[in-house]
C-alpha cells in the first residue's frame, strides 16, 4: 500500500501537474476543452484554481513520490468566489468556445445540485496515468474519508468516469443522481452517509482519474 501523507508546502505544482495528466483523456474533460493539444494548458488553469483555493484547508493527500492526491474542502467551502470564477473564466472560456453557453450551463447545473447539508467534499482525485492500477487512488482518499468519519460527517463526490463509480461505492459511497451534460458524457453524483468506517464491498481497485 502507498505511504500517504499530507502535501507539503511547495509541492502545488507537482500536484498540478499529476492532475492534468490524470485528466488529460477524462469524458468530462475532454467535452469541456475538446482541443487535445489545448487541453492541458486550460486543466492546469482549473487545477491550479482548484488548488488555490483549497490547498490552505489542511485536506489535500498525496503520495511520498507525489504520484497520486487527493483534494478536499471543508464543510460550506467547496464553492467558489465570484472573483475565483471570474479569475478563471479569464483564462479558460476561449477553450470552451464550441457549444460554450451549453457547457455552462451543464457545469451549472451540476452545482445546483451540491447538498446543502454540511458535509466534506472530495473536489478532485487524480493518478499518474503510469500509476494506476497500484491502489493509489483508493489510499489517497483514505484520510478523507476518515475525517469524515473522526467528525461525523457524510462526503460528497461528483464522478465524471464511469470507471471510477465502483471504487467509491467500495468506499461507502452510493450514486444519487446520473446527470448528462448537454450534448456531453454522464457525471455520476455520489454521497456517503455519516459514520461509513469501513468499505462498502471488496475487490480490486480500478484506476482513478477523478
Amino acid at each position: 500500500m502507498p505511504h500517504v501523507r499530507p502535501a507539503r508546502e511547495g509541492e502545488t505544482e507537482r500536484i498540478r501537474e499529476v492532475l492534468v495528466e490524470a485528466f488529460s483523456d477524462d469524458p468530462v474533460m475532454s467535452w469541456a476543452f475538446e482541443d487535445d493539444a489545448s487541453r492541458p494548458r486550460y486543466a492546469g488553469v482549473f487545477f491550479d484554481s482548484v488548488l488555490r483555493r483549497l490547498s490552505g484547508h489542511g485536506l489535500v493527500w498525496t503520495t511520498d513520490d507525489v504520484a497520486g492526491a487527493a483534494v478536499w474542502a471543508r464543510p460550506g467551502e467547496w464553492r467558489e468566489s465570484p472573483l475565483d470564477v471570474l479569475r478563471m473564466a479569464r483564462h479558460t472560456l476561449v477553450g470552451m468556445r464550441h457549444n460554450l453557453f451549453g457547457k455552462l450551463r451543464g457545469l451549472s447545473g451540476i452545482e445546483a445540485r451540491h447538498p446543502k447539508e454540511p458535509h466534506l467534499y472530495l473536489a478532485t482525485v487524480g493518478v499518474r496515468q503510469g500509476r494506476q492500477g497500484e491502489g493509489i487512488g483508493s489510499a489517497v482518499i483514505a484520510p478523507g474519508l476518515e475525517r469524515c468519519d473522526s467528525l461525523g460527517l457524510p462526503a460528497y463526490l461528483e464522478s465524471s468516469n464511469e470507471r471510477n463509480v465502483p471504487l467509491y461505492e467500495r468506499h461507502g459511497f452510493a450514486v444519487t443522481e446520473e446527470v448528462r451534460l448537454p450534448d456531453g458524457p454522464p457525471v455520476w453524483l455520489m454521497w456517503r452517509p455519516a459514520g461509513v468506517s469501513e468499505p462498502a464491498g471488496k475487490g480490486k481497485s480500478r484506476a482513478v482519474p477523478g
